[in-house]
């Protein structure tokens, strides 16, 4: 009861502020959908109530603020014991000024970014998913949504990949960046630090992949979505492969793709 009431006082106390969200404060929330403005703060945003559920259970990021319905706290009192100093009630006309989407969600929040080390024992004894210039967030999202499925714990992006922490990103991970450590890295440097390893490279006439023997730890390379690999790239490659190609359709979706290598990986690897 004491927890109840305490709650409710403070519900009470931002409800003062609740249709008070300041200029500079929706101008600063709507910066972080740029790139360069996450990079300058070390924060991105998250929308939805799932998505954060799933945030303020696992606590694998730090919280910098949360602006959600005054329905959405009521329904999420014991999730939000550790947060209420970042909490803002914000209604939602207020919310949707800070929403990437037309309809926002009832609860939008602010993370700091992690800080990443590669982990030399994981790339080592697992398959690592490496990125080559992929531009479309849906397509990364999706993308870290099978490593997510498959228990892929990394995945090496070159630097002109989309951010992973663009909203649209975020979004169709579907929970996924929470669990998948995602490195902007030097592609070539990456292959140079563990030369043992077997790249596989999802290129035009390669290999039958369905007729590989498909090894891990190894690296599976995926490039960008209308131009492929690079020429320097596919340099490093020691096994060209390719999903062969049986019906009309000029090509593959890169995250289709990668979810059928992937699956490959995964029944023909120990």
């Amino acid at each position: 009861m004491q927890e109840k009431c305490s709650n409710l006082y403070f519900i009470e106390l931002n409800r003062i502020n609740a249709k008070m969200l300041s200029k500079a404060k929706i101008k600063y929330l709507q910066s972080l959908q740029q790139k360069k403005y996450r990079l300058k703060e070390k924060v991105f945003l998250v929308e939805g109530e799932k998505i954060i559920d799933e945030v303020l259970r696992q606590k694998l990021f730090n919280v910098h603020s949360i602006y959600a319905t005054e329905t959405w706290i009521n329904q999420n009192t014991s999730l939000l014991t550790s947060h209420e100093a970042c909490l803002t009630v914000t209604p939602l006309n207020g919310l949707k000024k800070i929403s990437s989407l037309k309809t926002p969600n009832s609860v939008i929040a602010v993370l700091e970014m992690p800080n990443y080390t590669s982990l030399v024992d994981k790339i080592q004894t697992s398959l690592n998913l490496v990125l080559e210039n992929i531009q479309d967030p849906g397509n990364m999202g999706t993308i870290i949504r099978i490593a997510d499925w498959f228990g892929i714990p990394h995945i090496f992006c070159s630097k002109g990949c989309v951010d992973v922490y663009n909203p649209k990103v975020i979004q169709a991970s579907m929970g996924g960046f929470l669990r998948i450590q995602v490195h902007y890295v030097d592609l070539e440097a990456l292959f140079q630090e563990h030369p043992k390893l077997p790249v596989y490279g999802a290129v035009l006439g390669g290999k039958n992949a369905f007729k590989q023997n498909l090894n891990k730890p190894s690296f599976l390379l995926i490039g960008n979505e209308g131009k492929g690999l690079t020429d320097s790239i596919q340099k490093q490659i020691t096994h060209k492969i390719t999903i062969p190609k049986m019906g009309g359709a000029e090509s593959l979706n890169a995250g289709v793709a990668t979810g059928i290598l992937c699956a490959l990986f995964s029944s023909t690897s120990s």
